[in-house]
C-alpha cells in the first residue's frame, strides 16, 4: 500500500516540476494529468522488467 502512495507522490511531484520548467522557459505546459498518466505507465513497465529479471 505503501507503494501506491508513494507512487502517486512521485507523479504528482513529477507533474509539479514539468509543469513549472515549461513555464520558466516560457513553452507550453502539457496537461496535469497527461504528465502523471505517463509517469504512472513507465514506473510500472519498468517495475514489470524488474520483476522478469530484465
Amino acid at each position: 500500500m505503501e507503494g501506491y502512495i508513494a507512487l502517486v507522490v512521485m507523479a504528482l511531484l513529477c507533474a509539479f516540476v514539468i509543469r513549472w520548467t515549461a513555464q520558466r522557459l516560457r513553452m507550453s505546459a502539457p496537461a496535469r494529468s497527461s504528465i502523471m498518466v505517463v509517469f504512472v505507465i513507465v514506473v510500472l513497465a519498468l517495475f514489470g522488467r524488474h520483476l522478469n529479471g530484465g
